[in-house]
């Protein structure tokens, strides 16, 4: 909508519901190492927000019904998720865009550019294993966006560590001071409930139905639940004044700026602690705020629309093969049939097909609000990271490619199926699946595909054969190295052993090494060559 046609007043009308709507959002992921529970918390969170009415998680991964963000079939087959997923959900007066994220370091592109398109994460750790490798390396990517954090201490029902050993590690390897909303009352293994620390009351939790419906609650003063539990109550209630007087009370601007996280405490299987996280978020988690263009400067929440993509999706209506563009809103009110331009391009298209997605489930959507995800659905020409905006230009900062480690060759099974095979190959490369490298002497029959991880390979060949019925076979290569090149570095690395140079398809040039050694002696004999490290390192 353009403000030249609006009165005075009617503008600031608009500007005030678009600054009062973004206060009403909390956009934040879930990250973790795998296995320590984000979907088991995910689906546990739509549950207690009543947008679904049983929770897929029941007594483990061999008895786990399908879940609302792990709908592809890999997922569903191994238990784990391979892709992010957003869901959307209204709870108390507040509008809850929640994704989820891999776990697994192979996806770490993926969870990479969720954490550029949110607000806040809430970092799950296992109790039984504390900070685990994956959740430290997604800690280090939060911490440099700058992303307040949440903290859940997850799977209390089963024996782990002590809480105050987790707290140590906590602030010991995070640098974060760890204040506590909630304290376990019982050690792990022993979970009977928690500490409300900001209202001052014990929230006592039954088991209902294996978790698979909300947990039951009572909620009792100090002096019943001393009564209730005994020394359990008080020796929760000692522990909890040790943390708060070694570190600080709870204070929301030290969360804010990243030097303390908010500590709950959580058994996202059974439900346990789950509303005390959902109220946390609504409570303390920061809203849509005013986001940083390329430059810097910050583009305010009432400016005119604008928004970046962060995540392509094919194969989530399997009856129509449409594949979406996930939005998130920065700025502006957002209105289903706009005209927006996309900054790489300076093209415009209306915005006719725009939904709300809740994991595989949509409906379409009229209007959004910063801090909301928006999915496209068939706007062909997005790609990760485009800008979109209307009336004033704005780049957001572009979300960089990882450095790959592992390369296959790629070539179909069947040669009457070449076509299939190709738009299999140009779609998972455009949804950011994989990265495809090609060159002349390989030719468009044998692109080279480049990962961050081994298990990118499976996801290639599993939707390959199930969305584009173009089977195909992979040929490992040498190479364990890449870096940045120009096209002049071809010709003086074709003869050498251990190098090659192919052509990305953003147009890049990468140079493919088999190994640190390789790399030292082109750099010692060709000091002139163009070799720059890619991008981010990995997550």
């Amino acid at each position: 909508m353009s403000s030249s046609v609006l009165s005075p007043a009617r503008e600031s009308e608009i500007n005030s519901e678009i600054t009062g709507q973004a206060r009403r959002r909390r956009t934040f992921a879930v990250i973790s190492h795998p296995d320590a529970g984000k979907s088991t918390l995910t689906e546990a969170l739509a549950l207690h927000a009543k947008v679904i009415g049983t929770a897929g998680a029941t007594n483990g991964k061999a008895n786990r019904r399908e879940t609302v963000s792990d709908w592809q079939q890999m997922e569903k087959d191994r238990g784990i998720s391979i892709s992010s997923a957003a869901l959307q959900f209204s709870y108390r007066d507040t509008v809850i865009n929640l994704l989820d994220t891999p776990g697994h370091a192979d996806f770490s592109e993926d969870t990479y550019r969720v954490l550029a398109a949110v607000d806040c994460a809430v970092m799950l750790i296992d109790a039984a294993k504390g900070l685990e490798t994956q959740t430290m390396k997604l800690f280090e990517v939060c911490k440099q966006r700058g992303l307040p954090i949440i903290t859940v201490v997850n799977k209390w029902d089963r024996p782990g560590l002590e809480a105050l050993e987790l707290m140590d590690e906590i602030t010991e390897r995070t640098g974060l001071l760890p204040m506590p909303l909630t304290w376990a009352v019982g050690i792990s293994g022993d979970f009977r409930g928690v500490i409300d620390l900001q209202r001052e009351r014990y929230v006592r939790f039954t088991r209902n139905n294996a978790g698979a419906q909300i947990a039951g609650t009572e909620y009792f003063t100090p002096e019943e639940a001393a009564a209730a539990e005994g020394p359990t109550w008080t020796d929760a209630v000692d522990e909890a004044a040790l943390v708060v007087e070694s570190n600080l009370a709870f204070d929301v601007d030290e969360f804010h700026a990243g030097r303390a996280t908010p500590l709950l405490f959580s058994s996202a299987a059974l439900n346990f602690g789950v509303k005390e996280i959902l109220d946390a978020l609504v409570d303390h988690a920061p809203p849509a705020a005013p986001r940083p263009d390329v430059d810097g400067a910050a583009r305010s929440v009432a400016a005119p629309f604008s928004g970046f993509v962060f995540k392509v999706q094919a194969g989530m209506n399997q009856a129509h093969r449409d594949h979406v563009a996930f939005i998130r809103v920065c700025s502006g009110m957002f209105e289903r049939g706009m005209v927006v331009t996309q900054g790489r391009t300076g093209k415009s298209f209306a915005t006719k097909y725009a939904q709300q997605v809740f994991g595989r489930e949509r409906e379409v959507i009229d209007q959004a609000f910063p801090g909301d995800v928006v999915g496209l659905v068939n706007a062909s020409a997005l790609r990760v990271g485009d800008s979109l905006f209307v009336e004033e230009p704005v780049e957001f900062p572009a979300i960089p490619l990882f450095a790959p480690e592992h390369f296959q060759v790629a070539r179909s099974k069947d040669p009457s199926r070449y076509k299939q095979f190709r738009r299999g190959i140009d779609q998972l490369e455009h949804e950011g699946v994989i990265q495809v490298l090609r060159s002349d002497l390989r030719g468009d029959q044998a692109p080279v595909l480049a990962a961050v991880g081994p298990m990118q390979f499976e996801v290639v060949e599993d939707r390959m054969l199930h969305d584009f019925n173009a089977p195909m076979r992979l040929e490992r290569l040498p190479y364990s190295l890449a870096r940045l090149t120009t096209a002049e570095a071809g010709a003086t690395l074709a003869n050498l052993h251990g190098a090659e140079v192919l052509l990305r398809t953003d147009g890049e040039f990468l140079a493919l090494f088999n190994d640190i050694w390789a790399l030292r002696r082109v750099e010692k004999n060709h000091p002139d060559l163009r070799l720059v490290p890619i991008g981010t390192a990995r997550a």
